[in-house]
């Protein structure tokens, strides 16, 4: 049996990895998959690997892209999803700010620098034409909780993360959603480090095959809206839109797609320069 780790944030995007691990589908491979829970998303989860921490993570875009080029020692073998995340912009329920134009030049929550609520704080910034070095600050808050916990406080004027895990907290009047980012581009792909992929990418390869196997079904599974609404606390209205928006993906970046990223990331200057597409994706060889 090999044994393998991966990260993820605890959200319902990541379900399938829950259902596919529930049912032993890895040990059938010859493979002890076990998952860890990153609640502080894109940020913490490069760092693991850059530690080695774990083997392989489902990751946000953006935020991988960039810290590859910044000299993440791993390449992305596969978009897990394909659709856009829908970035929810929340102030705290009693913040004197209306709408989106009234939080130019306030202070970001972020859970790191690098994170996808960090990144996603420029492309929010671009789309209405603030300036990029004055009209944005931030306030790190470490994680979900950390906003939940801070803005009330103060301590940040806006966060944002995806629509619906803030959702509950916007029904219950902790937060108000005064407006909404979304990605322009597939929204989660699996990562994996160089090292590994040299050492054995055939495992790595049988792993996508048992995920994209239940992702190919995720939403025809049986009752599949009641146990996510259960699991992560969602009105089952709000499970249904988000299921019917969502699209989990098995194939590659496409090169296309990565110069989207890439020149988007020049133009919020979060990176310096472009690198080789075969230094960001990883293609495996195909079998004869």
């Amino acid at each position: 049996m090999k044994n393998f780790l991966i990260g993820g944030v605890p959200e319902h995007f990541n379900l399938p990895w829950y259902i596919a691990l529930r049912d032993k589908e890895f040990q059938k491979r010859g493979i002890n998959l076990r998952w860890k829970d990153y609640p502080g998303g894109t940020g913490e989860m490069a760092q693991a690997l850059r530690e080695k921490e774990i083997d392989m993570a489902v990751i946000l875009t953006e935020g991988i892209v960039r810290d590859i080029i910044n000299g993440n020692p791993c390449k992305i073998v596969q978009v897990f999803v394909k659709s856009p995340l829908l970035w929810g912009i929340h102030v705290a329920n009693a913040s004197e700010y209306e709408e989106v134009s009234d939080l130019r030049g306030t202070d970001a929550a972020i859970s790191r620098y690098g994170s996808g609520s960090h990144l996603m704080a420029f492309v929010n910034a671009e789309n209405h034409n603030w300036d990029l070095k004055n009209d944005l600050k931030f306030k790190v808050i470490q994680d979900l909780d950390g906003a939940l916990e801070g803005l009330p406080k103060g301590e940040g004027d806006y966060f944002m993360w995806e629509k619906f895990m803030t959702k509950p907290y916007v029904d219950n009047g902790t937060f108000r959603l005064v407006g909404e980012s979304p990605t322009p581009w597939p929204s989660f792909v699996i990562a994996v480090r160089n090292d590994v992929l040299e050492k054995d990418d055939e495992s790595i390869e049988a792993i996508l095959e048992v995920i994209n196997a239940v992702t190919e079904n995720f939403k025809t599974l049986p009752n599949i809206d009641e146990m996510i609404a259960k699991r992560y606390g969602q009105k089952i209205e709000d499970v249904r839109e988000w299921l019917s928006l969502t699209e989990w993906s098995d194939r590659q970046l496409t090169s296309k797609e990565l110069e989207n990223i890439q020149q988007k990331l020049i133009d919020l200057d979060l990176i310096d320069d472009k690198i080789q597409e075969d230094s960001i994706l990883y293609h495996f060889q195909k079998k004869s």
